[in-house]
């Protein structure tokens, strides 16, 4: 079995664009974002999916999610966000993650026969806004 990449990079031995972390769930800029700014929030402790999650990790969970979206919302003056979490089926890493994307009217995230357009950031650019959501975060 391939080791978990999520979990790597919630013991600290994978790098990522580090958003949040705590002793319960994490956030980090994907590293093929839909659109910039697109966060992903994750438990420490490994699941496949939310079914599997552990009940007392749920509300911590979606705490963070919920936090995520206001920071967004406030470090990159969007218009809203779009959260998701994949199944089995669709997910690339099997490790529970929701998706936290920024959203802006006309972004064409979701363009007919078009769902998910992902691309690399440029130098420089995970970094700043990371530190955008970090500091949003301290006054979420």
């Amino acid at each position: 079995m391939k080791p978990c990449v999520f979990c790597a990079i919630a013991q600290g031995g994978e790098e990522a664009h580090l958003v949040y972390s705590d002793d319960q769930v994490l956030a980090f800029l994907d590293r093929s974002p839909l659109l910039p700014g697109h966060t992903l929030v994750v438990p420490r402790e490994h699941a496949d999916t939310l079914d599997e999650l552990r009940e007392e990790l749920v509300a911590p969970l979606f705490r963070l999610v919920r936090r995520i979206s206001r920071a967004q919302q406030a470090a990159f003056r969007v218009d809203g966000t779009f959260t998701g979490i994949n199944t089995r089926v669709s997910q690339s890493v099997p490790h529970l993650h929701v998706h936290v994307v920024p959203r802006r009217e006309g972004d064409g995230l979701f363009r007919a026969g078009i769902v998910w357009h992902r691309k690399r950031y440029q130098h420089g650019e995970a970094e700043h806004m990371t530190a955008q959501l970090r500091e949003a975060l301290a006054t979420a």
